[in-house]
């Protein structure tokens, strides 16, 4: 990920967190319990609303990124600990946290399939798996709109792909979906799922 891109994403992101965003992230996260592992922690928008849990582990691939969360780190009222690592090489043991956090980060994981059953195996049997991303949308035309859009998006936004069907990814794994709520017509969701507590772990080869 670029420096230039971590430099400007919370200026340009302003407008919606300061209008709707903070709100449902606040929702969500007030959702977390125990040991969380935050997926693709960015900027660190997400630091200073964990409330009642015991700590949080975020992960980042990005150096830039990581830098530019110090200041909302210091805004934390709870343990946070960086690690930089991409999403579909977790170094955790399997059922190792109460919660599993992704927001607004499943559009630029290079392997979302490969992501996903990592971030289940990690999360304890039954523990919670909460997501805030923005998806495929329904509608035929929106979502043509998205199709088209996407190779000029990626280029200006390192990486994130506008026409990812996330949904269908959560869908297609091991997981129970308790509640889903849309936002903006659709085209931004949040989703409470569960890991079941009887789960049969998938891999993939080294190299893949």
């Amino acid at each position: 990920m670029s420096r230039m891109f971590a430099k400007g994403y919370d200026f340009f992101m302003r407008p919606l967190e300061k209008r709707k965003f903070k709100e449902i992230r606040k929702e969500l996260l007030g959702k977390a319990n125990g040991c969380v592992l935050e997926i693709g922690a960015g900027t660190g928008i997400n630091f200073p609303l964990y409330k009642s849990v015991e700590k949080v582990i975020a992960i980042e691939p990005s150096t830039y990124m990581m830098e530019k969360s110090q200041e909302k780190l210091k805004q934390s009222s709870v343990n946070i600990e960086l690690v930089q690592v991409g999403a579909e090489r977790l170094p955790f043991p399997d059922d190792s946290f109460d919660t599993v956090v992704a927001t607004l980060v499943l559009c630029t994981i290079p392997n979302p399939d490969q992501a996903m059953i990592e971030m289940i195996r990690v999360c304890k049997p039954g523990g919670k798996l909460l997501f805030f991303e923005h998806v495929k949308m329904d509608n035929q035309i929106l979502a043509g709109l998205q199709e088209f859009l996407t190779p000029a998006w990626k280029k200006i936004c390192d990486g994130c792909c506008l026409n990812r069907d996330t949904l269908t990814l959560l869908k297609n794994n091991d997981l129970i979906l308790n509640e889903i709520k849309g936002y903006y017509k659709g085209l931004f969701l949040t989703i409470e799922g569960k890991k079941p507590k009887s789960t049969i772990y998938k891999s993939f080869p080294d190299g893949d």
